[in-house]
C-alpha cells in the first residue's frame, strides 16, 4: 500500500512540475513581443465575448435615482430655442468662399495596435509637420497597458503640448462641416472621434468609439478623405455618415499645428478661439438637436457635457439621466465620463458607484471608472473598496495623474 501511495504522489509530482514547466515555457513565449501583439488582442476579445454573456445588454442602465424624464428641454433655455444651423454651414463669420475640394498629402500610413486608434491617429497627424515617431510612443505614456481601451481628447492635446516639441494642439466641440473643410483647405489635418460597429470576434462586437484623421474633401462627391489607422489609408467616406457618427462625440475635432502657426489657427477659430465662446455655441446646438428630435439620446448627453462645462451640475445630471433613459451603447462611459462628475456633484455617489460598476463590468480596465467608482466609495464610508479601485487604476495606467492624487487624499498624504 504504502508503494502504492509513493508512486501516486511521485506521478503527481511530475505532473505538477510538468505543468508549472508548461506554464513557464507558455509564459515567456507569450513574452516574445510579436507573439503577444498576435496573441494578446485575441485573448481580450474572447475576455470581452465572456463577460458579454455574463452582463448581458446592449444599453448602459438608468441610474436609480435619475430624475422623471423631461419632455422637452425647455429647462434649459435661458433664452428663445437657437435655429439649428444646416449641415455644413456656419452662421458666423463672413468668411472667404471655401475650394471645393482640398487634399493634403497623406501621412506614411501606420495599422493601430489593440485599442491604440487614439496614439495611432495621433501619430498620424504629428508626422504631417515632420515629427519622426509612431504609435508606441505616444501610447507608452497615455495608455501603457494595451488593454486601456480609451484615450480622450485631452489627453491627446497633453502629448502634442508637453511631448512634441514645436508642435502644438487645439480641440474644440460643437464643429460643423464647414469648420473641418476650413482648416483642410488652409493645409491642416483634422482629427474627430466618431462612432464605428465592430464584428462580434472583437469583444462582442457592437458600437464603439475610433479616432480619424482628415486629410481631404470634395464637393462634387460630397466625401471626406480620411486616413483610418483600423480600416486603412486614404479612405473616402460620405458628409453625411461621417456627420452622423461624429454626432455622438459633440462633434469634437483635434488640430495639431506648428507652435508658430498659433495666429492662423486663432484666425481660423475666429470667435471661437476662446474656449468658453465655443462651448456656449456648442450647449446651444445641442439644445437645438434636442428642441428637433426630442428622442435623440445622444444629443440630451452632449447637452450634459456642456452643461457641465459651466458647472450646472444639477441641470447636467438631469440631461444625462434623460439620455440614459433613452439607451446609450454599454461602450459610452468607457469614452465619455460626464455622468460621473454631474452625478458626483451633486451627492448622488450611489448613481456614480452603479454607473462605473456597469462599465467595469466588460471593461474592467477603464481607469476613469474606476477612479469614480473609488470617489464614490469613499464618500459613501467604504474606504477599503475606494483605495482598491484606485491601485487598480494606477495598474492600469501609472501615468493617471488623478488617481495619484486621490489615492494620496484618501490615505491622508
Amino acid at each position: 500500500m504504502a508503494a502504492k501511495m509513493r508512486k501516486r504522489w511521485t506521478a503527481a509530482a511530475w505532473f505538477l512540475a510538468g505543468a508549472v514547466l508548461t506554464g513557464s515555457v507558455l509564459f515567456g513565449v507569450y513574452q516574445i513581443r510579436w507573439v503577444k501583439d498576435r496573441l494578446a488582442w485575441r485573448l481580450d476579445a474572447a475576455a470581452g465575448i465572456a463577460a458579454g454573456w455574463l452582463h448581458p445588454g446592449e444599453t448602459l442602465p438608468t441610474p436609480a435615482h435619475a430624475v422623471a424624464e423631461f419632455v422637452s428641454p425647455t429647462p434649459f433655455f435661458a433664452s428663445p430655442t437657437p435655429t439649428l444651423p444646416e449641415p455644413g454651414v456656419t452662421p458666423q463669420p463672413t468668411w472667404t468662399p471655401l475650394p471645393e475640394s482640398a487634399s493634403l498629402p497623406a501621412p506614411a500610413w501606420e495599422k493601430q495596435d489593440w485599442n491604440n486608434c487614439g496614439p495611432a491617429t495621433l501619430a498620424l497627424a504629428m508626422r504631417y509637420f515632420g515629427w519622426d515617431g509612431d504609435q508606441r510612443d505616444v501610447s507608452g505614456l497615455l495608455k501603457p497597458d494595451p488593454g486601456d481601451k480609451n484615450v480622450n481628447i485631452e489627453e491627446l492635446a497633453y502629448y502634442v503640448r508637453t511631448r512634441a516639441g514645436w508642435l502644438n494642439a487645439e480641440y474644440r466641440v460643437g464643429a460643423e462641416l464647414v469648420t473641418l473643410k476650413r482648416f483642410l483647405a488652409a493645409g491642416y489635418p483634422v482629427i474627430i472621434e466618431k462612432s464605428l460597429i465592430l464584428p462580434e470576434s472583437e469583444g462582442g462586437g457592437g458600437w464603439a468609439a475610433h479616432y480619424v484623421l482628415l486629410t481631404g474633401y470634395d464637393d462634387a462627391s460630397g466625401e471626406f478623405l480620411t486616413q483610418d489607422t483600423y480600416h486603412g489609408a486614404n479612405l473616402p467616406v460620405s458628409y453625411e455618415d461621417l456627420d452622423e457618427r461624429w454626432h455622438a462625440f459633440n462633434h469634437v475635432f483635434l488640430v495639431v499645428y506648428p507652435a508658430g502657426d498659433a495666429e492662423v489657427i486663432a484666425q481660423l477659430l475666429a470667435e471661437e478661439s476662446d474656449p468658453e465662446v465655443n462651448r456656449q455655441r456648442a450647449l446651444e446646438r445641442s439644445q437645438a438637436e434636442i428642441a428637433a428630435i426630442p428622442q435623440d439620446a445622444y444629443a440630451w448627453f452632449n447637452l450634459g457635457t456642456n452643461l457641465s462645462y459651466f458647472e450646472r451640475y444639477g441641470e447636467a445630471a438631469q440631461a444625462f439621466d434623460t439620455a440614459l433613459g433613452l439607451g446609450l451603447p454599454w461602450r459610452f462611459t468607457r469614452y465619455q465620463f460626464g455622468p460621473y462628475i454631474a452625478y458626483f456633484r451633486q451627492g448622488r455617489f450611489e448613481d456614480v458607484a452603479d454607473l462605473a460598476t456597469a462599465t467595469l463590468y466588460r471593461t474592467s480596465k477603464s481607469e476613469e471608472a474606476r477612479l469614480w467608482r473609488a470617489w464614490a466609495r469613499y464618500s459613501l464610508g467604504d474606504l477599503a473598496g475606494a483605495l482598491e479601485d484606485l491601485t487598480a487604476a494606477l495598474e492600469v495606467n501609472p501615468n493617471y495623474l488623478d488617481a495619484q492624487y486621490a489615492l494620496d487624499y484618501m490615505r491622508g498624504g
